[in-house]
């Protein structure tokens, strides 16, 4: 038939996204099996004669100027209540924005967002969408946590094109989808999770979001890699992206932008798992180090910042003789390669040797560091584990480690000075270029100790 459209067939992992001529057994990029599944698209010919097209005078007339445009104001943003979410959001939720929260199973995705609910349902309607509960579950966990406002209303519905038509028609101030994983659209021959049916409903949510001027909130499941499960454009689509970071048996809770066009991506949100849902961490440098032990080997304070926020954080070192052929390396809330690198300066630079012994590393409290700030403070946590020799209370180091055994300066210097002597710290152990540009006005009530190397890092400690 010459009105007919051409479909290609194309094979998509649901695991990684990757695209394929033909099927396989194993996905030749990530490596899973029986992951690969088979979608008809369009060709891009057939899109070029098929369809309406708008017309040159329509595209014009949306063409805007940028001193034209509206600026972001203190209303187009909507305070959720909690200080925490605010603050990785950039100040607020934006108006017409789409975001997606992300998270292992059980770790509390869903709990935020019916907690943020009792403060949005008081002067906001509110639309939850569940594909996963019924309402009467819904009901018992929000009963649970305290959440009882008159203008939040349940939908147990999976179809997203009749959600996007409920909130079009009724035009709610807020709309959550739990989970996105769950929604489906009829015309897409596909299970709801597949990487269609991902992609298609988060496109469809996301114009509707657009259209209405609607915030959307959607919850995202990951796979057992911990990335998002789906389509790596749906993380495109959307205007934000946050993680839940944390072990679902630790009570401390990350909350983690690593998308957001409205703000910046390097501010966190810390959280404590509770009885009656999330609670709010304000002072998460003292929350961290609570129960520290004094007097014990392989221990070491370090500073991380976190956006405009410094966090102290505990780090911890086990050096143990091995029974194994090949030592473990193991390393809880650290970046491993790092742990390695660390490893091999100690041994050629300082002379210290750990090729027959297993070495853990561990950040108290379900932190994750990134920065190389950390490099010290794990670096002489594994020199006191090694020599078992105690790193006194009062003492914390940070700064970065070159593969000469030099120390490099980190930025925020001042900063983590300040929040340190804010928790009673007596010394700093800091890179000996950063002493340049510190006022020492401020710092009259914790001593600041320069070094250049490891070496004398570890002789600082000792002194």
């Amino acid at each position: 038939m010459a009105g007919s459209s051409k479909q290609k067939r194309v094979y998509v992992c649901s695991e990684c996204g990757s695209e394929f001529p033909k099927w396989n057994g194993r996905c030749q990029v990530c490596g899973a099996w029986n992951s690969i599944e088979e979608l008809e698209t369009v060709s891009q010919s057939s899109r070029s004669r098929g369809g309406s097209r708008s017309s040159q005078s329509e595209l014009e007339g949306k063409i805007v100027l940028l001193s034209d445009a509206d600026i972001l104001s203190s209303e187009t943003r909507y305070g959720t209540g909690v200080g925490e979410l605010d603050r990785v959001l950039g100040g607020g939720l934006v108006k017409g924005s789409i975001v997606l929260l992300g998270g292992e199973p059980g770790i509390g995705k869903s709990t935020l967002l019916l907690q943020i609910c009792r403060y949005l349902g008081e002067d906001k309607d509110i639309l939850y969408v569940s594909g996963e509960e019924s309402v009467r579950q819904i009901k018992l966990r929000a009963k649970r946590l305290g959440v009882d406002c008159g203008r939040l209303y349940l939908l147990a519905e999976s179809d997203a094109q009749a959600i996007c038509g409920l909130i079009s028609g009724s035009k709610p101030d807020i709309v959550i989808i739990d989970s996105i994983q769950t929604m489906s659209i009829n015309e897409i021959n596909s299970a709801p999770g597949s990487i269609s049916q991902v992609r298609e409903c988060t496109g469809l949510f996301m114009r509707t979001a657009k259209s209405e001027d609607i915030p959307i909130f959607i919850v995202g499941h990951v796979n057992k890699d911990g990335a998002i499960a789906g389509p790596k454009v749906m993380e495109h689509i959307v205007d934000a992206v946050l993680y839940f970071e944390g072990e679902r048996n630790l009570s401390y809770r990350i909350l983690r932008a690593v998308k957001n066009r409205y703000g910046s991506t390097n501010e966190i949100g810390v959280f404590e798992m509770r009885e009656s849902g999330l609670a709010e961490v304000k002072n998460p440098s003292q929350a961290m180090l609570s129960g520290r032990p004094t007097g014990v080997s392989g221990c070491c304070v370090g500073c991380s910042m976190e956006g405009s926020r410094p966090i102290l954080a505990e780090i911890q070192a086990l050096v143990t003789r091995s029974s194994l052929q090949s030592p473990r390396r193991t390393s809880q809330g650290f970046d491993l390669n790092r742990l390695w690198l660390i490893l091999a300066v100690l041994e050629k630079r300082l002379g210290y040797h750990f090729g027959n012994l297993d070495v853990y590393v561990n950040v108290v409290g379900g932190l994750r560091i990134t920065e190389p700030s950390a490099d010290l403070a794990v670096a002489l946590s594994l020199i006191s584990s090694l020599k078992d020799a105690p790193i006194d209370d009062d003492i914390i180091a940070f700064g970065e480690i070159g593969l000469g055994g030099e120390l490099r300066s980190v930025s925020h210097i001042e900063q983590r000075i300040q929040e340190a002597a804010r928790l009673g710290f007596k010394k700093c152990i800091l890179p000996k270029h950063s002493l340049d540009g510190i006022k020492r006005s401020g710092q009259n009530n914790i001593e600041l100790v320069g070094v250049s190397n490891l070496l004398q890092a570890f002789g600082a400690v000792k002194n």
